[in-house]
């Protein structure tokens, strides 16, 4: 008669699969379960910001260059949408996790800092590229959406929503309540928004205004990526692919840096 062999310790390589996509699958089923709320609640509002913009312009045809503004507007407000979920996704899942003291849970795992990392902010990047593609269809029934170039959209997208995320995560590292998260989205998240061009072309501010516009990186994200739909663009677009790339490797380590000295989150 044989016998069962006893349970054997699993082995781990090198990159922790199973508890990164656990982590991941975690982070993705947070959102989805509340999907009114993290989904379709973003793309409503993003219809009414561009209700608003339209029933301002009264059906007065205005162009930005000779891009009727409607076509122009709808890119950044698309961008805004993603990177915005993206944000709110990581800061609110480390912040809750925080104050309610389950934190614990994630940080017993053998999971590597990167792998703690990459599971938040891989969530976070899926919601951002989620609520992006489903208010992209929402804008194409009112305004005509084309893709000029395909490389500029994709890229841009994933290099915003991974921006976006990662600084969620790290304020929601830094952070020891909501008001804190609040404050980095209120004093950093929303100035920088209003700063990148969404609404308008940085090309009509005034000189001290368009280098604010230009050392703000929020402005690469979105010009890179109009640029993919109207092929216009207000930047260099070799610059912006630079600037995104840069910000996220620097915006990865902090984040790694952070979880793998323990900040904020082990006695």
């Amino acid at each position: 008669m044989t016998h069962p062999l006893p349970p054997m310790p699993r082995t781990i390589g090198s990159v922790n699969w199973i508890g990164l996509w656990t982590l991941y699958a975690r982070e993705v089923w947070r959102f989805v379960k509340v999907h009114q709320q993290t989904i379709w609640a973003p793309v409503v509002t993003t219809l009414l910001f561009y209700a608003v913009f339209a029933l301002a312009l009264g059906g007065a045809v205005r162009t930005v260059g000779t891009v009727p503004y409607m076509e122009f507007l709808a890119p950044g407000l698309i961008m805004m949408a993603l990177a915005q979920n993206a944000f709110a996704n990581t800061s609110s899942s480390v912040v809750i996790s925080k104050v309610q003291g389950n934190i614990v849970d994630i940080l017993m795992p053998p999971l590597s800092p990167m792998e703690f990392v990459a599971g938040f902010v891989l969530g976070g990047v899926t919601r951002g590229l989620v609520v992006g593609l489903v208010t992209a269809v929402a804008i194409a029934l009112f305004v005509p959406v084309h893709v000029a170039h395909p490389f500029f959209v994709v890229y841009h997208a994933v290099m915003a929503a991974s921006l976006l995320a990662l600084l969620g995560f790290i304020g929601g590292v830094w952070s020891e309540k909501f008001d804190h998260i609040a404050a980095v989205t209120n004093f950093v998240v929303t100035p920088l928004s209003f700063l990148s061009g969404t609404f308008y072309s940085v090309e009509n501010l005034p000189t001290p205004f368009w280098w604010v516009a230009h050392f703000d990186p929020f402005f690469y994200m979105i010009d890179g990526f109009r640029y993919g739909f109207i092929g216009r663009s207000d930047g260099t677009l070799g610059v912006g692919v630079a600037v995104m790339l840069g910000i996220n490797v620097a915006l990865w380590w902090l984040a790694w840096r952070m979880v793998r000295s323990g900040y904020k989150l082990k006695a």
